[in-house]
């Protein structure tokens, strides 16, 4: 088994070995991943932190002992606390990194970092808090950041941010933790999941307070949410059907 990190701000992992193919999400800066097999120019890789699999270019990563990896996997959590950030590399060059970017392999790389720490993790109450540093970020299918972020994303990144795992997809998010029978029972930082017409689960929001939501479409914005769904006051419609709403903490 091979193993690798990114030393790249942000860099898209991709459905098939091919610039082309579609980006099913994004590897941030600091995140390691074993190598489940390698190509000439590309990598299939399982990142460490969600299990999530997807091809990089072997150019935006870097290859790690199987050692540094079960180091970076004991090391305390550490990211990115603010919208950007930078580090600085040789030579005084800096490099932008994005909110909740892991910092945990600064000393590997050799990079200096003088932001905003996240370290410890924080209660349910500070998840919607959280959930508005990506207000209007734009929508971005696989995205990951505060310049392009799908639903799912959305929702994992907030919960990473204050030190909770979420898998990747919404359809897996679905999996975890427990339903509540009414929208009345959810309270601020639950997951509501809708579905579509086959019945399968295509996305994920933030319950807020006095039936609100947050969630990725078009961009990250607040709309109503009732029994029904996701109610867009804009287009006087709903655009989400509901099919349930857990509690993960």
């Amino acid at each position: 088994m091979q193993y690798g990190i990114c030393n790249l701000s942000i860099v898209p992992l991709r459905f098939e070995p091919k610039d082309p193919s579609e980006m099913v999400s994004q590897v941030l800066y600091g995140e390691h991943f074993k190598i489940l097999e390698q190509r000439k120019k590309w990598s299939k890789i399982r990142l460490a932190f969600d299990s999530y699999e997807g091809w990089i270019d072997n150019k935006q990563y870097i290859e790690i002992t199987e050692l540094e990896y079960q180091k970076f996997e004991g090391y305390s959590p550490s990211m990115v606390g603010d919208m950007v950030e930078f580090v600085s590399c040789k030579d005084n060059q800096l490099m932008p990194i994005p909110l909740g970017a892991s910092l945990t392999a600064l000393d590997f790389f050799k990079h200096q970092y003088e932001g905003t720490k996240i370290v410890e993790k924080q209660t349910k109450e500070n998840i919607v808090s959280t959930a508005f540093l990506f207000l209007n970020a734009p929508y971005l299918w696989g995205g990951k950041t505060n310049f392009g972020i799908d639903c799912s994303g959305f929702s994992q990144m907030v919960y990473k941010l204050n030190g909770y795992r979420l898998l990747r997809d919404a359809s897996q998010q679905a999996t975890q933790g427990d339903p509540l029978s009414f929208i009345e029972e959810s309270e601020p930082g639950d997951l509501a999941f809708f579905d579509n017409d086959e019945g399968v689960i295509t996305h994920v929001g933030i319950m807020m307070k006095d039936n609100y939501i947050i969630h990725a479409h078009g961009k990250v914005r607040v709309d109503r949410i009732d029994h029904t769904g996701i109610y867009n006051v804009e287009k006087r419609t709903h655009t989400h059907k509901l099919r349930v709403i857990k509690k993960i903490i």
